[in-house]
């Protein structure tokens, strides 16, 4: 059996829909809308979806733009 490397899947953190939209601070919908359209990456398990904590700062720190 393979040792896990570092950065392996198996080390990661996945969160539930509603977990991503109270860090994001928005609706489980928004959060939907994301996944299907690509722009977050995530899972899907049985008839739900999972999302790399990773991902989910991910998509955050690319979201910021400067206003003004």
């Amino acid at each position: 059996m393979a040792a896990n490397k570092p950065g392996d899947i198996s080390d990661s953190t996945f969160l539930t829909v509603a977990e991503v939209a109270a860090m994001m601070r928005v609706s489980k919908m928004t959060v939907y809308r994301l996944v299907h359209s690509g722009e977050l990456p995530a899972v899907r398990v049985g008839r739900s979806f999972r999302v790399r904590e990773e991902d989910a700062n991910d998509y955050l720190k690319n979201s910021f733009y400067n206003a003004g």
